[in-house]
Parts: C-alpha cells; sequence; structure tokens
C-alpha cells in the first residue's frame, strides 16, 4: 500500500473468483475493488472501523459513474487508487483508477455521503476528518 500525491495505491491479484468463463474480470469486481481502496485509503489516515462505529456515521455510495478500458484478467496483478477529488459538508468524491502495470483499466468517480448510523440522513463530516482530508483534496474547493 502507499501513499503519495494525494492519491492511495492498493496492490491486488485477480482470483478465478473474481472471472467470468472466459478469464475476464467481471464488471461490478471492479467497483468491489475499488471499495477495497477507499476502505484502506481511509483507515491508512486513521478512520477505519473503531473510528467510524464510536462516531455513529458510515457512509453510504449515493453515485458512481465509471469508463471501462481494458479488461484485467486471471492472475493478474493490478492496483486500485483512490484520491479525493471533492470534499463536501456531508461527504466525499473520490477519483478512482484500476490499474495494471500503469494502464487504466477502469476510473471513475464515487460519491459518498456521511450519514448517521441510527436514520441513515445526511450528517456534516467531523471537523477531524475534514482536517486530515484536506490536504489531499484539490486546492480549488
Amino acid at each position: 500500500m502507499s501513499s503519495g500525491a494525494g492519491e492511495f495505491s492498493l496492490p491486488l491479484r485477480v482470483y478465478i473468483e473474481d472471472t467470468d468463463a472466459g478469464g475476464i474480470v467481471y464488471y461490478v469486481n471492479y467497483l468491489k475493488y475499488m471499495e477495497r481502496a477507499r476502505t484502506e485509503f481511509m483507515r491508512s489516515l486513521g478512520f477505519g472501523k473503531g473510528y467510524i462505529f464510536n462516531r455513529d456515521l458510515m457512509f453510504v455510495v449515493r453515485d458512481v459513474s465509471l469508463s471501462y478500458e481494458q479488461s484485467a484478467r486471471l492472475d493478474d496483478e493490478i492496483e486500485a487508487t483512490a484520491g479525493i477529488a471533492r470534499l463536501r459538508g456531508a461527504g466525499l468524491v473520490f477519483s478512482q483508477r484500476v490499474r495494471r502495470a500503469g494502464e487504466t483499466l477502469c476510473a471513475g468517480k464515487i460519491t459518498v455521503a456521511c450519514v448517521d448510523r441510527e436514520g441513515v440522513k445526511a450528517r456534516r463530516l467531523p471537523a477531524d476528518m475534514v482536517d486530515t482530508l484536506r490536504p489531499f483534496a484539490p486546492s480549488d474547493q
């Protein structure tokens, strides 16, 4: 795992369970790879399960936009990345990619909303989270 220049990278390998009968990664699995990268990115900054649960909040995916460019195949070594495209009061927009040897296979923007656990209603991001995430967000916000 690495984090630098505002982009977090998680190395992964394609297993048979990720593929169709032809050994090509099934399209929905790119979202799973991106989810793992977002989770590990946030965990690396101190916002793991304990932090989230102790503040009675959770994140829900609100919007997804993906572009599939190439196919990953069985046993490929790939990486899923996560970077912050936009920091909002009650959520985040992540810019994400799945790459193989530097070549983009899938790229997307995933919007997640911060909600309270009880009522699943939108709530502001905690101030300490905003302070930590701000350096990773574009400066034009």
